[in-house]
């Protein structure tokens, strides 16, 4: 048995199993603009950089701001919502700010 069916077995048994109804977000597509935004040069620098165990600073800004947003989803003291708000704003504007600036860098060459 080839590796691909072996793996196709596996899959199809934990979907009988169930074992994929409970993800988060299921049946939502998946927002790839991110992605598609990163110049193809960069997202295979960063895919090296994960394959060896780094994460680069923009992934972990999304993580943070990931976080944030769930966070928020279960604050329901005004201040605080305020203040987590204003943190994801400013992650958000700093995670744009070095996008643009690869875009810009990636133009030059």
């Amino acid at each position: 048995m080839s590796l691909e069916k072996a793996v196709e077995a596996i899959i199809k048994e934990a979907q009988e199993r169930g074992d994929f109804d409970n993800l988060k977000n299921k049946g939502k597509p998946i927002d790839l603009s991110a992605y598609f935004e990163t110049p193809e040069d960069v997202r295979l620098a960063y895919s090296l950089l994960q394959n060896a165990g780094i994460v680069p600073p923009e992934v972990e800004l999304l993580q943070e701001i990931a976080a944030l947003k769930e966070r928020l989803a279960t604050t329901y003291e005004e201040s605080q919502r305020s203040r987590i708000k204003k943190i994801i704003a400013e992650k958000q504007l700093q995670f744009n700010v070095m996008l643009d600036k690869q875009k810009r860098q990636s133009k030059k060459k």
